[in-house]
């Protein structure tokens, strides 16, 4: 077991403002102590980092991501649109996309969450046109060469314009496909346990997406598995006149119609609920991933957080996807949920420490992990240590509101399962400059017929 003693910080962003002012000792990938201010680690260490110039936050994790939609950022036929609208001018791009295509996208989206702080990601992947049966894997496989950890959600969709729904024939599946990789990708890839770096969850797309025995048939084969659920749900007034219109149900009373009103599910955006469903959704433990930088971009409106988290409901973060956000910095989504919902709820009800918790232990417990998310001795040893060094942060005097308040978005440093896979902000051994050129090559193939 080799020891590290990461030495005297800033500050670190601890439960109950636990004393760490010594700084906190990583074993064998976990943490091991955290030491007080003036102490030294229990035995010896085989090396130090001197963190005098760093505030030391847990790893941020992403709650709610769509890597291969770094291709189409800023898209001009999606420009100015609400959800739909939207999602109508990009699912013919999207039916382009290539293994090549998922490779870079998510090694770019991936390397971008890095850069900022990001230690867990889960990405939501639902658009598997012909030749990308193969999808998750690849993703699997960039995050493994980034050491990155990953909750990976095999998405579907199975109703497609023809049969009522929004997107085209061209990227829906059958029910029979969707299950049988589904199974696939636990079986072959699904780890279990603290530690686990690669989790698979089921996520069937949305309302207006997928078959209601889809719905069923899923959360029957996650529970078979014991791996969690995810959809979108809530995100708009147009998907709840959908959902009434062609199931005669609100979208909370068809989450609970198909099963899925369950503490293994967590929703992406969470929007339009009323005090009543807020409230189940608490007593069932659903999750709720806030992201707020895409629902402000498509107009979708204001997550209730403050609520849903008052009903018991996990509340976390994510940056939604770069072609709704435009981005994938989680650390700047950190200010965004917490301007947001400050100007929602006022200034004496949300504070940097809120929003600081729902991108850390928040976003964990939507996963279904408590081994992240946190600076304890016992957690994984998944950091993320930012510097006060630039003007923005000049004469700052808290150093965690700092980062919030000043608006920090590139770490100096990144620990993934206590190895460092950010040092002096950059990636060992990724060559950015020639990913971003790939990526811009790729994304041109993908547009430039539209």
């Amino acid at each position: 077991m080799s020891t590290l003693w990461i030495r005297n910080p800033l500050a670190v962003l601890t439960p109950e403002g636990a004393d760490a002012r010594g700084g906190i000792v990583v074993r064998d990938g976990a943490i091991a102590e955290l030491l007080p201010a003036g102490a030294s680690p229990a035995a010896s260490c085989d090396a130090v980092f001197d963190a005098a110039r760093h505030v030391v936050l847990p790893g941020l994790v992403n709650a709610h991501h769509h890597f291969y939609q770094t291709l189409t950022r800023a898209c001009p036929p999606a420009l100015d649109k609400a959800l739909f609208a939207w999602l109508q001018a990009l699912y013919p791009i999207w039916a382009g996309l290539t293994p090549e295509h998922i490779a870079v996208s998510t090694r770019l989206a991936l390397a971008e969450l890095l850069l900022s702080g990001c230690t867990t990601a889960s990405d939501h992947h639902y658009v598997f046109p012909a030749g990308l049966e193969e999808a998750i894997d690849i993703q699997i496989a960039e995050a493994a060469q980034l050491g990155m950890r990953v909750v990976l959600t095999r998405g579907s969709m199975s109703l497609s314009v023809e049969d009522g729904g929004l997107p085209p024939a061209a990227v829906v599946q059958d029910a029979e496909t969707i299950l049988d990789d589904s199974r696939r990708l636990i079986e072959r890839f699904h780890q279990r346990g603290p530690g686990a770096m690669v989790q698979v969850a089921l996520a069937p797309c949305s309302p207006f997406s997928v078959r209601e025995e889809l719905m069923v048939e899923t959360a029957r084969l996650a529970r078979e598995q014991g791996v969690r659920l995810h959809t979108h749900l809530g995100e708009t007034r147009d998907e709840t006149a959908f959902c009434l219109e062609t199931m005669g149900a609100r979208p909370v009373d068809y989450l609970e119609r198909v099963g899925w009103l369950s503490a293994d599910v967590w929703l992406a955006h969470g929007i339009h609920f009323n005090a009543g469903e807020i409230e189940r959704l608490g007593a069932a433990g659903v999750g709720v991933c806030h992201c707020p930088c895409s629902n402000m971009i498509l107009s979708s409106g204001l997550c209730p957080t403050l609520e849903l988290e008052a009903a018991g409901a996990p509340l976390g973060l994510g940056v939604d996807g770069s072609a709704s956000n435009d981005g994938s910095n989680l650390m700047q989504e950190v200010r965004q949920a917490f301007l947001l919902q400050r100007l929602r709820y006022g200034a004496d009800r949300v504070s940097h420490l809120d929003a600081l918790r729902w991108a850390t232990s928040g976003s964990a417990r939507c996963l279904g992990r408590d081994d992240i998310g946190v600076v304890a001795p016992g957690k994984q040893a998944d950091l993320a240590l930012f510097t006060l060094d630039e003007p923005r942060f000049c004469a700052a005097g808290d150093p965690l509101a700092a980062l919030v308040l000043c608006g920090a978005h590139h770490a100096d440093r990144v620990m993934v399962a206590g190895r460092w896979v950010v040092e002096d902000g950059r990636i060992p051994g990724l060559d950015l400059p020639r990913l971003m050129e790939d990526h811009r090559r790729l994304s041109r193939t993908l547009t430039a017929a539209f």
